[in-house]
């Protein structure tokens, strides 16, 4: 399949202004998305969009609707929703594809458009290349009579609201846990204490007023250290800190130490085990933490790990017929609720499991324990492909070997940056640090 001009591991994103990322190119993104849904279904059918709270949504929205109105294809306006309940509204309403304005954890001037199909997965390769493949032929308007026409949902944070809470067995009550919410001024301030509230939890929300430009400013997932303050001020037994789109979470127990995707997938897992209800293995990436792995190889978990990426978690999900996955960012997939990674659905996953076990969350995760990691970038005049390189491998196998079955070693090209990213973890922090060097010493040379 030929390299793909626009679309990245997960939709468009850029900075606002900058092209794409420009009302010019979005308008003929939504006409370009209508023309190749249309194309497969042969109907006129309708999208749903949904944006997070920065301020260029609005800008966004307009463009993306005036696009799929061109293209004859109907438009259903949620306003501001988390990621993942685009993907549920997408089923739910039946609608052909859904469409979500957001940037995820970036800053204000940044945003994107991510999508899903009507099964509420993200796009594959092919439907992607069709899109840009229409991108490239001219704007054709539908004739007035077949244009589409737009609608906005009023009922959409109570639809999604009713979904999250069904996530956890009806006779389960939250009411002994008091719980401190960062919405990282995004998509779920309007609907994540909502959820908590009504299944019993005291809750203490924070980051809930976002004005346009705020979002993930000094906080959220990406910037977990208010929500620790707020935790052990208020004395809670937990912290939950949502991205700006809502598709990730990370989580802080009451003695204030943060968990991440990582420790929340373990969680899990061991969990749902324990209940019989795990389903198989549990996918991870190249990047989750080799001390998970141990874990789930202790409770005799399968584990397999899939490339960076949400959308590749859930690829090998699929082929394996499993039900969880997830990456150390916090992007956790519970196949068996929903579709796509949900930071409210993956929050109340753990919750379940505090309640059900009567276990603190640091008690939680204390069945893993992890492996220190160093992490050096090795920047590329241009791009190159150091792998195949014979002294790499010599050395890649030299440190492998020093760290014996309790470490790996990892050297990823970024998919953003020209850089090589050089990992190596294992049970001793000294040797890590002193392999990573010396194999990026390695990758240096061989770039010169």
């Amino acid at each position: 399949m030929a390299e793909r001009r626009y679309f990245g591991t997960d939709g468009i994103r850029g900075r606002v202004g900058e092209y794409p990322i420009t009302p010019d190119f979005v308008l003929k993104l939504g006409w370009a998305v209508g023309q190749a849904f249309k194309s497969v279904d042969g109907q006129r059918g309708r999208v749903v969009v949904g944006k997070d709270t920065r301020i260029s949504g609005y800008m966004f929205e307009s463009a993306l609707e005036a696009g799929f109105a061109a293209a004859g294809m109907d438009v259903m306006l949620l306003g501001p929703m988390p990621t993942p309940a685009i993907a549920y509204l997408t089923r739910t309403f039946r609608a052909s594809a859904g469409v979500v304005i957001s940037a995820s954890h970036n800053p204000h001037y940044d945003n994107g458009i991510k999508f899903f199909g009507a099964d509420g997965c993200k796009l594959p390769d092919e439907v992607e290349a069709e899109i840009e493949a229409w991108l490239e032929r001219p704007m054709v308007v539908a004739e007035p009579m077949h244009l589409g026409k737009a609608v906005r949902v009023d009922d959409a944070k109570g639809r999604y609201i009713e979904f999250c809470k069904s996530g956890v067995p009806f006779w389960l009550s939250l009411e002994k846990l008091s719980i401190v919410l960062d919405c990282a001024q995004g998509a779920t301030y309007h609907v994540a204490p909502s959820v908590f509230r009504e299944l019993g939890a005291t809750v203490h929300a924070i980051g809930t007023r976002p004005n346009g430009v705020n979002i993930n400013d000094g906080c959220g997932s990406t910037s977990p250290e208010a929500l620790v303050a707020a935790v052990l001020e208020q004395g809670a037994d937990v912290g939950i800190a949502f991205d700006g789109d809502g598709d990730r979470v990370i989580m802080v127990d009451h003695k204030g130490e943060i968990i991440d995707g990582d420790e929340i997938l373990f969680i899990i897992a061991r969990h749902k085990q324990r209940q019989g209800r795990l389903g198989g293995g549990v996918v991870g990436t190249l990047m989750t933490n080799f001390g998970a792995e141990l874990a789930f190889r202790e409770l005799g978990i399968p584990f397999e790990r899939a490339k960076v990426g949400d959308r590749y978690v859930m690829e090998m999900l699929s082929q394996k017929g499993w039900l969880l996955g997830g990456e150390g960012s916090g992007h956790i997939v519970c196949k068996d609720v929903t579709t796509t990674g949900d930071g409210i659905v993956s929050a109340l996953q753990v919750l379940v499991a505090m309640v059900q076990e009567g276990a603190s969350l640091y008690e939680l995760k204390q069945g893993m324990s992890k492996l220190p990691q160093t992490m050096i970038n090795v920047r590329m005049k241009t791009r190159q492909d150091v792998s195949s390189h014979a002294d790499v491998q010599q050395a890649v196998a030299r440190a492998t070997e020093r760290l014996g079955q309790e470490g790996r070693v990892l050297l990823r090209p970024s998919g953003t940056e020209p850089v090589i990213r050089v990992m190596v973890e294992g049970v001793d922090e000294k040797l890590v640090g002193e392999i990573a060097q010396e194999l990026a010493d390695q990758v240096q040379a061989c770039l010169a």
